[in-house]
Formats: structure tokens, sequence, C-alpha cells
């Protein structure tokens, strides 16, 4: 069988905030991409922290399943990690190259050889061009190459001259204020980057006669960095670009509609490729969808929080119409360190941010809420769709032996984790 090259790109903090999505965000190259693939608009992380979502996505598991619980340069890190999907593409034949990041292995000397990778391509801040080289000059047997971008991470460089703050709309919920139009004015300046540097790999596959055979996965691991968005299970925080183009049916510029996990990515490669499905996997296949077989493959999903600067505990299940989120603490106040400081974060924390109590329980209408603004736990007419996916929530941590039940998921020894109680994750005051 003549299997596919696989290229993951994927980015920092993105959310859906390019233009195949509809936003005012130039990112052209995405755009031509998802006009020649396959742009999945309901893709969702499993975990809106940067290293527990990559995590799921490259195990095929939830994080509280693979171990990554928090963040790998603050001290967690996978239970296994010949789980990740390079490990069993070995054993189909594939070789592998990690350019840039990767943001699932800290606590090695060469994480890249830890997790699996035969080859490490060098400067995370030339991740383009070490993956445009590594093209210019691919092996002959099959490749899976990760190409990993800082872009659109904090903190944002100067505004591009046509990303004018007076013309910008700040992202939902965000107030629009002169502070908030600025901070998405510098967003785009990052997305611009972020699609030329992506742009120039794909022109890479294409010089190289390798693009008809290479199965592209673009994605990134959770929302943006603004209030109520990254580290949130909103679907803001857990939204996610997913474009695919490639053999097998990811062709077209087509769009789809169903719900679709990062947890669904390794045994849709699996099943494409036509290798067996690891016993690990939680996830289910997309290739249905690409073959026209099903409109839907799942009508629920999950994602959680535990760790990111600090711990908060948090599950929740969303389907096409409902949100639940279940927070497991007691707190009264946001947990601040977890939300990245920026000028946004500003203006809410002027407006009193700091005094706003978490609800312990939400439950959001989708179809007349999409901001999820409006919490009906208490609301008459919304009791049967809480009890509904209070019930699916509870047998998904059952089912996946999620630690949480038992009660306070301790951190690994020696990790860096914030005072929940502080204001920024950049403050010194561990715990």
């Amino acid at each position: 069988m003549n299997r596919p090259n696989i290229l993951y790109l994927h980015s920092h903090d993105t959310g859906r905030f390019v233009q195949p999505y509809g936003h005012a965000v130039h990112t052209p190259r995405l755009q031509r991409l998802a006009e020649e693939g396959v742009l999945f608009r309901q893709a969702f992380c499993a975990a809106p922290t940067c290293s527990a979502s990559r995590s799921c996505l490259l195990t095929g598991q939830h994080a509280h399943s693979n171990g990554m619980l928090g963040l790998a340069h603050r001290g967690f890190s996978l239970y296994d990690y010949g789980h990740h999907l390079v490990n069993t593409l070995k054993t189909a034949g594939y070789t592998s190259a990690l350019a840039g990041i990767q943001h699932i292995a800290n606590m090695f000397d060469e994480p890249w050889r830890a997790i699996g990778y035969d080859r490490y391509l060098g400067d995370p801040g030339a991740a383009g061009e070490e993956a445009c080289r590594f093209l210019d000059d691919a092996p002959d047997q099959p490749f899976f190459l990760s190409v990993g971008f800082a872009e659109t991470h904090r903190e944002f460089p100067e505004r591009h001259p046509g990303d004018d703050p007076a013309y910008c709309m700040p992202p939902a919920p965000l107030p629009d204020t002169p502070d908030t139009r600025e901070d998405m004015a510098r967003f785009k300046a990052s997305a611009r980057i972020l699609d030329e540097k992506m742009g120039r790999v794909l022109d890479a596959l294409d010089r190289n006669g390798l693009a008809e055979n290479t199965l592209v996965i673009c994605t990134t691991d959770h929302g943006i960095a603004f209030p109520r968005m990254k580290c949130n299970l909103t679907d803001g925080g857990i939204g996610v670009m997913l474009i695919v183009r490639g053999p097998g049916g990811f062709e077209g510029g087509k769009a789809c509609d169903a719900l679709v996990s990062q947890v669904d990515i390794f045994p849709t490669v699996c099943e494409l490729l036509g290798i067996d499905r690891p016993d690990w996997l939680q996830g289910v296949s997309l290739m249905p969808l690409i073959r026209g077989e099903a409109a839907e493959v799942r009508d629920e999903l999950f994602a959680e929080v535990s760790y990111h600067a600090s711990y908060e505990p948090q599950r929740g299940v969303r389907t096409q119409r409902w949100k639940f989120i279940r927070r497991f603490d007691d707190r009264t106040r946001p947990v601040l360190p977890n939300c990245d400081d920026s000028p946004s974060k500003d203006v809410w924390i002027e407006g009193g941010w700091a005094d706003a109590p978490p609800p312990a329980e939400a439950l959001y209408d989708l179809l007349f809420d999409p901001s999820e603004t409006n919490n009906l736990v208490n609301a008459p007419h919304a009791q049967a769709a809480l009890a509904d996916l209070r019930a699916r929530l509870d047998t998904w941590m059952r089912d996946t032996d999620d630690p949480l039940l038992e009660g306070p998921v301790p951190a690994p020894e020696g990790a860096i984790v914030n005072d929940p109680d502080g204001l920024s994750p950049s403050e010194k005051n561990f715990v």
C-alpha cells in the first residue's frame, strides 16, 4: 500500500479566529487550504490548555487518561510516551521528524527522543524553515512531520498596518473598547505571520511534488488567549480550527458540521492508513463522515481542565444543542492566573471581574445562547437537559476512571503551580 505522508501543522492559541471560519483575520493560505480540503466547523479540543490539548490529539486519549493534567514545562507528563501517534506510525513503516514546538515533554535532555521522533530539526524559532528543508530532501519512506508554531501565543507583535484597531471587532464576550480593539488588532498581526509561515511549508510540499500524497492536518491547541476563552470549557476555549487536506476523501473544499473532537484524529489516521487501532484510543474515526456514510459520528464530546498555571478542576460535556460544565472546587472568585495577562484582561479586572464568583454548575442552550452567557441550571424548562448532561458527564468520568471522582487531584512532585488567589501566571506565588 502506498501510504500517504502526514504533515501535522499546529499553532498556539488560535481557536477558530482565522479567515476560513468567517472572521476578519487575514489568513489567505489557510483559506486556500480549506478550499482544497475539508473544514471542520464544529471541531473541539479535549482540554483547553497547551500541553493537555496536544496530548489528547496525539495519544487519542483524554488528559486524565494519558496523564497530562497540566503543562509539560511546569512538571506534568504523559503516563506512557509509547502512546504517542509517532510510535504507532513507526510500526507501519513511517519515519518521523519534529520541527518547532511539541509541548508535551519537558523533563528530558532530548524530549523529542523520549516522545519517539526519529529526528529533531532544530531551532523552534525557525520551525517553518527547518520543515521546508526537510521537505526539500524528503525521505523515500512515508513520513510524519510535526511543525509547531509559537504564533498566535502572547505576547503579540506590533499590529500590522492593515489591521487598524478602529475597524477591529473584539471577540465575544468582550466589550468593544479601545483596549480590546487594540488587543485584537495585534492578535491579527500574529495570525498573519502564522499564515505566512504555514504557507511556506505548504509551498514546499507543492514544489517537491509531495502534496498529492500528503495528508495535511492543520489545527491549534485551543481558544485564543483572551478572558473566558483559553483554559475555559466554553466554546471560546475548546473550539478549534481543524482543516484536513489530502488523500482518502479530504479534498474538494467541503465544510463539515458534525461534532468532532481532537481525540478522533488518531483513530481516523489508523483507519485511513489501514493499520490496527491501539486499544487505548478513546476517540472515533471520522472516515464515515468523509465517505458520506454518516452525518454524525458522535452525539456528545467531553472536555476538561485540571491544571494550567493554577489548579482549577472542571469537566464538561457538549452536544449539538447543549453545554454542561461542572466545577470541582468551592471557588468564590475566578482563578485569574489561568488567564494570560493582556489589555483585555485588564479591562475586565478594572470592571470587577476578580469579585465575580464562578458558577459551580453551568448549563447553556447553544441554539439561543451561543456565547454561553445565560446559565440555565435553575431554569424549569431546562431541567430535563440538565439531568441528561449530568448523567452523561458522570458516566464518562466513571468509564474513563477520572481521578477527580476521588477528590482533588494532586500535582506531580516538583510541579510548578501558582496560588489560585493570585492575579497573573507570571507571579512567583507558587503553592
